[in-house]
């Protein structure tokens, strides 16, 4: 591994910050899907979860310098887009998966 590979202090300290404070974001955010006031709530709650688990891991990758999760990435958020829509959908009908048969 040459010298490119390690980071400098600065940067190392400043995506350790950030860490931590993604991390404390999910706390606070696993708090409001446990005991939020609505299921909405819930709903934008759980989607900041998944959109902070991505920052987690895009952080993660920076600090290890290395591009393997960027997979993990997209995933997270391919993931997220459908529990999106299937929550939205649950929310607005009652059913995620109609079955109606004319």
């Amino acid at each position: 591994m040459g010298e490119e590979a390690f980071l400098s202090p600065m940067l190392r300290t400043v995506t350790i910050i950030c860490i931590v404070g993604i991390s404390v974001s999910i706390f606070i955010l696993i708090y409001r899907v446990l005991k939020g006031p609505t299921n909405p709530d819930r709903a934008v709650a759980l989607d900041a979860i998944g959109v902070n688990l991505m920052a987690l891991a895009g952080l993660l990758a920076i600090l290890l310098v290395t591009t393997q999760f960027n997979d993990v990435i997209l995933l997270i958020g391919i993931l997220l887009f459908i529990g999106t829509i299937a929550i939205a959908k649950f929310l607005e009908k009652g059913v995620i998966i109609d079955r109606d048969r004319d």
